[in-house]
């Protein structure tokens, strides 16, 4: 059989079957416009709660001076071949010492991109002997990393510590004296907004042999008194053994880093092959890279007007009886009892209509008949942002469904 007519004529995923009428739309779409909390959809302009900015950094004075003095000084082409090769800068060397000392770690290594970085991480770290134990809902990088694993792979149910004891006792009776093991988790769950439970984790150590891996994306910059992230938000970032974060949403740029011990670290810069066979990013990038991780530091007033709006977006969507499940983070989920045609009808209103524009997910990141909207608290939005969004969900959703109840436990 040909291969592309083997594919083109797969069902594929439950969103492919429907891409054909969702994109542009729901997929896809277009954003244009400086980027901030408000920004142009079609020829309309929107109050964005989509957007990976948390801080507000994507577009701040200080950032955007910072990226066009880079890129005049250095341009999109160096560094011109891999680090090990010929990619190392004193700006990289600089920005690993400065994010080892953030997260409270020896050292620190730069890595491309997060999705790459991750599932190359998991492929140096483990071996075919060797147990990697994770959270069911941990993001995709880790689950495709996990898929490469040549050795054993356990999951526990979300955020469930007892389940979790109960497949390391498992694993301890049974491991040899060579067989490691790897617990990994996330500082915040993306889709939901929960917090791991980091701090009950690492109690776990002082019983079984394990290693603690925390991918910390929606942490990084955001959560802790100094935003160093869940760890420290939790007052557990020494039980925290490979501390993994993004520049993608709390700095609004590219590039990820894993801080833990030097001599894991210095074998981690000599073995992960994502890192070794890849051109390094762009110069600027990693200058620019640099000024956010300072912006991360030291406004603190930034960390604590995009928590502000985020629990001013909690509070009203519960005060309207909208089920939010239970974020502490700047990631507020608001699941919503509609069918496939009436999600379309109501996002649709809620933009053209009301001007707001957020992300939705359906079946089968949530069960059938239920859509999932995810809104992104900024240091951009303003309180008043969150009344007038909360009020247009409340309206359009009744509209849309006839419905004046709001309290739908669609989950349950």
């Amino acid at each position: 059989m040909d291969l592309f007519e083997k594919v083109i004529n797969s069902p594929g995923s439950p969103i492919a079957q429907m891409s054909r009428d969702i994109h542009g739309r729901y997929a896809f779409p277009r954003l244009t416009g400086e980027i901030g909390s408000r920004m142009r959809y079609g020829d309309t302009d929107q109050l964005v709660w989509s957007l990976n900015n948390y801080l507000g950094l994507a577009n701040h004075p200080e950032v955007r001076a910072a990226d066009a003095r880079f890129a005049a000084r250095y341009g999109l082409a160096a560094p011109m071949g891999s680090r090990m090769m010929s990619g190392e800068t004193e700006d990289l060397e600089m920005l690993e010492a400065e994010l080892a000392a953030y997260a409270d770690k020896p050292a620190a290594l730069f890595l491309n991109f997060g999705y790459q970085g991750m599932i190359s991480l998991l492929d140096s770290l483990l071996s075919r002997r060797d147990w990697l134990v994770y959270d069911a809902e941990c993001h995709a990088c880790i689950i495709d990393g996990i898929r490469l694993h040549r050795g054993k792979a356990k999951s526990f149910p979300h955020n469930n510590i007892e389940r979790l004891e109960a497949v390391l006792t498992r694993i301890e009776a049974e491991r040899g004296d060579d067989e490691a093991v790897l617990v990994v988790t996330e500082g915040v769950f993306g889709m939901s907004g929960v917090q791991g439970r980091l701090r009950e984790i690492v109690a776990l150590k002082q019983r079984f042999n394990f290693r603690l891996l925390v991918d910390d994306a929606h942490g990084f910059g955001v959560l802790g008194p100094g935003g160093g992230g869940t760890g420290e938000e939790q007052g557990c970032q020494d039980g925290i053994d490979l501390y993994f974060g993004t520049f993608a949403k709390a700095g609004a740029s590219i590039g990820a880093f894993v801080a833990s011990d030097a001599e894991i670290v210095w074998r981690l810069r000599y073995g992960m092959r994502s890192q070794i066979f890849s051109k390094g990013l762009p110069w600027p990038v990693v200058a620019g890279n640099r000024v956010r991780l300072d912006m991360m530091r030291n406004r603190p007033e930034l960390r604590r007007k995009c928590l502000e709006i985020a629990a001013h977006l909690r509070n009203d969507l519960r005060g309207v009886g909208l089920e939010i499940g239970d974020p502490s983070s700047a990631v507020t989920p608001v699941f919503l009892g509609l069918e496939a045609a009436q999600t379309a009808i109501f996002l649709d209103l809620l933009r053209h209509r009301y001007g707001i524009f957020c992300s939705a997910v359906t079946y089968p990141v949530v069960p059938p008949g239920v859509v999932q909207l995810r809104l992104i608290a900024t240091a951009t939005h303003e309180h008043s942002d969150v009344t007038y969004t909360v009020d247009a969900l409340r309206r359009v959703y009744e509209e849309v469904t006839g419905r004046s109840e709001m309290a739908l436990s669609v989950l349950r």
